[in-house]
Order: C-alpha cells, then structure tokens, then sequence
C-alpha cells in the first residue's frame, strides 16, 4: 500500500513540473523586454543601497513616454517663444539658417532614432519638427510677405505642409502622428479658400463636398488604422458641413431655380454616400451612409416641390418624396444600402407625422372645449367646434399626410421577410397597428382640418369607432395582442372625444352616446361568440378577445349607459332628483344581467363600474333628504339582490346591511325627527331576533352578522340624537343601555355588542363629562396639563413592554370572540 502511494504521489510530482514548466515558458515568452539590472553595489555597502529599479512606481514604458513628451512640449514652448521674441533681433540671414538647420535636424532625427529602435523618441521629435513647420510658415508671412491675406496664405500654407507632412510620413513609415496631422491639415485648403475669395455660401459648400469625397477616397483605399479613422472622422464632418450649407440654402430658396443648386449640392452629397455605402457594403457605416444619402436626396428634390407647391403643401410633397425611396426595397441593391435608404424614408415619414401632430391636438381641444359650454347650439363648422383661440393654423394636408404614412406602413408590413430592410420578421409586428393608428387619425382629424360641417364631425369618429370595434372583436391571428391593444386604444380614445364634441346640441349628445352605448355592448356581445372563418358552430378560437379586452369593453358598455341616462333625463327637462332615480336603471339591469354571467369573468368588472352609477345617484339627490334616502333604500334592495348569489353573499351581503341603515338615518334627520328611537327600535328588535336565530342554527356565525346591523341601526341614530339633546334622560338612558351590551358581550364573548355598546359607552360619557373636564381644566394651572402629560408619558414609557403585553393579549381575547 505505501509502494503505491508513493508511485502515485511521484507521477502526481511529474505532472505538476511539467505544468510548471509550460507557465515559465508562456510568461517568458509575453513577458516585456527586461529593464537593464542596477549596477552590483560596491564593496563595503550593504544591499539596501542598491536602486529599487523593480519596485518603481511607474512601468518603465509609461515614464518613458510621460518624459518624451514633456522633452517635446518644452522644445516646442521654447521655439514658439523664440519665433515670438528673439526673432526680430537676428538678420534675415540669420533667421533663414536658424530656420533650416533647426527644422531640418528636427525632421532628420526620428530616421536615425528609428534606426536605433528608439519610435518613442523619435515620435516626439517627429512632432518637435512638424511644429516647427507651422512656426516657420507663420515667420515666412511675417517676414517676407507681411502684406498678404491671411485667409489666402492660410489656405496655401495648408496645402503644403499637408502634402509635405504626408510624404514625410510615406517616407518614414514607422512613424504614427504625421500623416493623421496631414489629413486634418488637409481639411482646410478649400474651405479657407473659398472663404478667401468671399465665394458665395454654395461655393463654399461645394468645397466642403469636394474635401469630403477626397476624403472618402483616402479611407476606402487605406487599411484600417489610425490614418483611415481620422480620414473617416473628417469626411463625416465636411460632408455634414456641406449638407447643412445645402439644406439651409434649399429651404430658403423662394422659386425653383433657385432651389436648383442647393439641389445640385444636397444630390452629389448623396451620389457620394450612396458610392461609399457601396463600397463599404459589409461595414457598420454602409446603412449609415445610405441613410444620409436618402435623407439628402429627399431634401433636394422637396425642396423643388416645396417651392412649386401653395404653402402649406411642402410637407406633403417631402413625405411623397421620402415615399419614393421605399422603391429600392424591391431592387437588387446591396442589404446595407436597402436598408439605409429605408431608414431615410422611415425618418421623413416619422418627420411628417410628427409635423401633423397640431391638428391632431385640435380634436382633444375641441372636445374639452365643450365641457364649458353644454347643450349652447352647433357650432358652424369643425374647426368652429374647437371653440378656443389655437396659435396654429388649420393643417388641410393633415390628412392626406397621414394617410400616406398610414400607407406606407401597411406596405412594409406586406413586404416579404427576404426584402432586405430588417431581419426576419422583426419589422412587420409593428408595421400593422402602426397603420391602423394613422389610419385612425387621418380619419379623425378630417373634419376639423378641412373644416366640415359640425354633423360630420360627431358622425365621422362614430363610424370609425364601429370600424376599429370590429378589429378588435375579430383580430387577425398573426399580428393578435399588438393589433387589438392598438385598436381598442384608438376606439376609446375616439368614442371620449365624440361624446365630449357632442355635448354641443342635446339631440347630438343622446345620439352620440346611444350609438356609443350600442356599439360597445355589441362588441362586448360579439367578442364572446366570435368564430374563425371557417370554424365549426361552437368551437372556440385562439384569435377571440381576451377576457381582459372582453372586460374592459363591457365596463366601457356600462359607463356609457350611465352618461346616456345622465344626459337623456336632463334633456327632457327632469331635474336632478329624478335624474338621480333613474340612474339606478344601470345598477338594476347591470344585477339582473350579473345573475345571469355568474362566475364569468366579465361580471365583476361591470358590476364595480354599475356602482360608479349609483354613487353618481347618491350625488345629484345629496340636495333632498327625502330622495337621498329613497335612493339609498332602492341601491339597498339591488345590493340584497345581488346577496341572493352565493358568490356575492358576503360583500352584497354588507353593503345592503350598511345602505337600509344610511337610508333611514337620512330619512330620520330629514323629516327633523326628535325621538329616532320610535323608528329604529322597530327595526332593531326583530333584526336582533333573526339573528338569534341564526346564531342557533350556526354557532360559528359571526356577531357582527348577527347582531351588528340591529345594534347598529338603533345605538348610532340614538348617539347623534344624545350628542345634540340638552337634557339628561336621554344620554343616561343611552350610557345604561350601552353598559347593559358592554356587559352582556364581555359575559357572553360577542364581539359586535362588546365593541359597539363599549364604544357608544365611551362617547357619550365623553359627551357628558366633556363641560365639566373643560371647566376644571380653565380652573388648573396653565403647568399643571403639560406636567400631568409627562408623568403619564413616562409611567407609559416605563411599563411599556407591559402595557404591549396587555394591548396584545386583548386584541387576542378580542379576535376569540365570535
């Protein structure tokens, strides 16, 4: 046994020397060059006083670069302060072979550096010599020909030390920073020349297009490195600049020819980055190039249009432009270059849209308009019908913009997925409710953007509301949640717009919400019996409306059922009380139609939305006592009909219990009764026995249940009565009353009569003492109250965890009681 242990712990040692070995070899072979060992220390000196070269805060790379450019920044500080300064005490002679010999030396010592090995330095001796360069042109300007331009000499110096610059980088190849310095130097020749002759702003421009295609054609022909991201960089930038400048002078051109050479700039702008899209077909920058390329295409050939068409037609004639890319989908074009000018066009379309948004606005403004001005005539037109002041003018080609866009949405959800403009399916999700949605509001802005009569403006978004319903009750199986959800958006936002434009004319604003009425309980109707094409009777579907969307529309049925009864009562001239009556229609009908659905999903939710009804009632008959308390009584009954259900019993069950109770405390102090008790004593006697009763049959039923809505109707009217009653019988038969049931619930351990006759106990006491607690309090010393405060604060504090311990053991006695 220990043979083989040992065998096995001697090849485990193998293996590890082996792996050991591998590591050295891989650091030794990544590891930096060595750094030249300190010299040994002399004889006599310890080993402390040898430099620490392996423990120096800096890698040696890093300080080597930090003091060649610090060499190199203090040689250029001392030329530019040489040139500056003590150049006007030397000759001309002198100064010409100060100039050659220094700059010479500067730029012929990085090839001998480069020699040696040494790129650092000569990098930044390199830099030393191309500053000097720019410090000998500008003494060449000063000195031989101070009367010269600056812009004219600016821009020659330009070129040539951007042509010097590149071949001194050609011919030292190794170095980094000449030839990026001369593509940024060569950015400035044209420009500043056309500056110089004061050329007009589309010379300029087409200085800036001819530096950015030079450009372009230095980045396609180098590798990629420094060099070509700088020319890149550049190019981007003149381009833009050109751009810009044609732009500009496009949508500032008034005829079209005028508009012809801004044209002419912005469409060989676009020739070269579609050549550059191209080319780059596979790179990262060949959408974005065609992207600019379609956009600069669509300025040039709007902005001919913009200056042919009437004003306020310029936009139309941009989108349809932009619309005219979408033919290169279709093309063999390259993928990148496809979807660059889909882009473009998607942009402008968005633009568009964006651009159509005031009128949009127009139709929520007209609507809440109305509010202030219910039921005060048609007004003459749409736009009239928006009855503000909008710092806007009317937008006629609103909806032929949107229409448009809606359009070409729906033909990018049509294209098939091999077209080119995104991967796989992606795009054609949103391309289909999108165009619904411009589709909706180009048909909802019509009549207010053309200015269409006031009929047409109630009836065209009820028609659209109908249309957008049966999407939504029928949704196309292969677009599902994303098409219903933007539907039924687009329908609710219509139908609150129309029954707010409505509340012009009475006749408008009944028509409009029994249509509205019709229409969404017809949806909610059709959404349960929907059927495939196709499908056998019966069957169920996948593409049927959710119960969300199914919910959602019965509640919508509800509240306007609920506006439509609010709004026919008054119209025929029935004041608010009755009007308050008649609500309770909805929660009636909404019970009855709840008995039927039972456990459907769709009848909580309009069950809840039908007592928004009612609470509306209560309001409008808050004026009347008598009314109040009727409709309180009938939203008791239907609330007692609603408890037959067993799956309602428990919440119907109470709230029926707590409206009889409102009901007759409203009718009670609305008739000005003095002895409620007469009234209530009636009801709470035989309630107390049923639920005696009750308790018999199940002793596991809550007293609360049994006994608190008896209790309840008679002590609380009574309390009310003692609180406002002068006398003292009444708030002593009261306390008695309320100790008997204090003392009958604690003997017993009911709940209901514990805490009701203890609490009614605890106020009327309060009530009877509460004159002779404020008298002994004026007698008191202003201290004594704040000082009896502080004791009781401390004695609680310092039994504190005693007085938790009790609180909790009679909450825990309170909630054993039945």
């Amino acid at each position: 046994m220990i043979d083989q242990e040992l065998v096995r712990l001697d090849a485990r040692r193998g293996q590890l020397l082996a792996r050991r070995a591998q590591l050295v070899s891989l650091l030794a072979r990544s590891a930096p060059p060595p750094w030249p060992s300190p010299p040994l220390a002399p004889p006599g000196r310890g080993p402390s006083s040898a430099p620490r070269s392996a423990t120096a805060e800096m890698p040696p790379r890093s300080a080597q670069n930090v003091l060649l450019a610090l060499g190199g920044v203090l040689l250029t500080v001392a030329a530019i302060a040489f040139t500056l300064v003590s150049w006007g005490q030397l000759s001309v002679g002198g100064r010409a072979a100060v100039l050659t010999v220094v700059t010479v030396a500067a730029l012929a010592v990085p090839a001998l550096l480069l020699r040696r090995g040494l790129a650092s330095t000569a990098e930044a001796v390199a830099a030393f010599g191309l500053a000097l360069m720019v410090l000998d042109a500008y003494a060449l300007h000063e000195v031989a020909l101070p009367r010269t331009d600056a812009l004219p000499y600016t821009a020659g110096a330009g070129a040539v030390l951007a042509a010097l610059w590149a071949g001194y980088g050609a011919a030292l190849g190794r170095l980094r920073l000449p030839l990026p310095v001369a593509v940024v130097t060569a950015q400035l020749p044209l420009f500043l020349g056309s500056l110089a002759v004061e050329a007009s702003a589309l010379t300029t421009g087409w200085a800036l297009l001819v530096t950015a295609a030079l450009d372009t054609a230095l980045a396609l022909r180098l590798k990629p490195g420094t060099v070509r991201a700088v020319a890149v960089v550049a190019a981007c930038v003149t381009s833009g600049a050109a751009l810009l400048t044609g732009g500009s002078l496009s949508v500032a051109a008034g005829t079209p020819l005028a508009a012809a050479g801004p044209g002419g700039l912005l469409l060989a702008a676009a020739a070269l980055g579609l050549f550059a899209a191209w080319r780059v077909n596979m790179n990262r920058m060949a959408p974005a190039c065609a992207l600019v390329a379609g956009l600069a295409t669509v300025a040039a050939a709007g902005g001919e249009v913009r200056t042919a068409v009437p004003d306020g037609w310029a936009v139309l004639g941009y989108l349809l432009c932009g619309v005219a890319l979408l033919t290169v989908v279709r093309t063999r074009l390259p993928r990148a270059v496809v979807r660059g000018l889909a882009g473009a066009a998607g942009a402008v379309t968005a633009a568009s849209v964006l651009w159509t948004l005031p009128a949009l606005a127009v139709v929520p403004l007209g609507a809440l308009s109305r509010v202030t001005t219910i039921w005060t005539g048609a007004p003459g037109g749409a736009w009239a019908a928006v009855g503000i002041d909008l710092p806007w003018p009317r937008q006629p080609t609103a909806p032929l913009v949107l229409l448009i866009a809606a359009a070409a949405a729906a033909s990018a959800y049509r294209l098939p997925p091999g077209a080119g403009v995104g991967p796989g399916r992606r795009w054609r999700v949103p391309a289909l409710p999108g165009a619904v949605a411009l589709g909706w509001a180009a048909v909802l802005v019509a009549p207010s953007a053309l200015d269409l009569g006031y009929p047409t403006a109630v009836a065209v978004p009820l028609v659209l509301t109908a249309a957008l319903l049966a999407v939504v009750v029928r949704p196309r199986a292969r677009v599902g949640t994303a098409l219903t959800v933007t539907a039924l958006v687009c329908a609710l936002a219509g139908s609150v717009s129309v029954s707010l434009l409505s509340l012009a004319t009475r006749t408008a604003t009944v028509t409009a919400l029994v249509a509205l009425c019709a229409l969404f309980t017809g949806a909610a109707i059709a959404g349960q019996t929907v059927r495939a094409p196709g499908a056998a009777a019966g069957a169920q579907t996948a593409s049927r409306p959710s119960p969300a969307v199914r919910a959602l529309l019965a509640c919508v049925a509800v509240g306007y059922a609920t506006a439509l009864v609010a709004a026919a009562c008054p119209a025929m001239g029935l004041p608010a009380e009755r009007t308050a009556l008649a609500l309770l229609v909805v929660p009636g009908a909404v019970a009855l139609l709840g008995a039927r659905l039972r456990r459907h999903p769709v009848a909580p939710a309009i069950e809840l939305t039908s007592a928004g009804a009612a609470v509306l009632a209560v309001v409008l008959a808050s004026d009347r006592g008598p009314v109040l308390a009727l409709v309180l009584a009938l939203s008791g009954v239907i609330a007692a009909g609603t408890a037959v259900r067993t799956e309602r019993r428990r919440v119907a069950g109470y709230a029926a219990t707590a409206l009889f109770v409102l009901a007759t405390w409203v009718r009670l102090a609305s008739s000005d009764v003095s002895a409620p008790e007469a009234y209530t004593l009636p009801v709470t006697l035989p309630a107390l026995a049923v639920g005696l009763l009750r308790r018999r049959r199940d002793p596991e039923a809550s007293s609360w249940t049994a006994y608190g809505p008896g209790l309840a109707a008679t002590l609380l009217p009574s309390l009310l009565a003692a609180w406002g009653d002068p006398d003292w019988p009444r708030p002593l038969l009261l306390g008695l009353a309320a100790l008997a049931l204090t003392l009958a619930g604690a003997r017993l351990r009911l709940q209901a009569p514990l805490v009701l006759g203890g609490a009614v106990l605890a106020l009327d006491a309060l009530h009877e003492l509460a004159p002779y607690v404020a008298q002994m309090v004026g007698l008191l010393p202003r201290w004594l109250p704040p000082a009896l405060a502080g004791s009781l604060l401390l004695a609680v504090g310092a039994t504190y965890e005693q007085r938790l311990r009790d609180a909790r053991r009679l909450r825990g006695t309170l909630g054993r009681m039945r």
